[in-house]
């Protein structure tokens, strides 16, 4: 009987640490559990499934991209990578999945640093960590005033500290 009652209460525990950690994770990209474009296959987007894959990421973004706002669309410089089927998955990502506004990356930071340091990153939030890293930072060289540059770039800082943590972690 006591075999029973332990068996039921290790199961319980389990479905609660599963429950929480998904919970976590839905916290830093919630938009990436969503159903986007009319296809089941674009939920929870990842780009990077390989090394080739971060060979192609680097490429795209050593050849330039514009990233979404409200005045133009993602746009990747290189016409030939721009026409990769792969480079869809990273435009849905910048498109749909990246916080965009100031305070909802000082959100995702705030939740990137109450994580616990022992704690690494799952690749896909490490993605498009570093990806709204790249976004913060092409934002700091366009603000226009020296406040929003300063606000940006402490934002910006405060990305690079906590991809910096993850690494240290692993």
């Amino acid at each position: 009987m006591a075999h029973r009652w332990v068996l039921i209460l290790t199961l319980l525990q389990c479905d609660f640490f599963i429950c929480s950690t998904h919970r976590q994770y839905r916290a830093l990209y919630p938009a990436a559990h969503r159903v986007r474009r009319e296809t089941a296959a674009l939920v929870n987007p990842v780009f990077q499934k390989s090394i080739k894959d971060a060979d192609l990421l680097y490429e795209i973004l050593h050849a330039g991209l514009d990233f979404p706002n409200e005045r133009a669309p993602f746009h990747v410089h290189d016409e030939e990578l721009a026409s990769l089927r792969h480079t869809h998955t990273l435009e849905v990502i910048c498109q749909d999945l990246l916080p965009k506004k100031l305070t909802d990356i000082r959100r995702l930071t705030s939740a990137l640093s109450q994580r616990d340091n022992s704690a690494t990153l799952r690749r896909d939030d490490f993605e498009r960590t570093l990806l709204t890293m790249v976004y913060t930072a092409h934002h700091v060289a366009e603000a226009g005033s020296r406040h929003q540059r300063d606000l940006w770039a402490e934002s910006l800082v405060e990305l690079y500290r906590a991809i910096k943590r993850d690494l240290a972690a692993k």
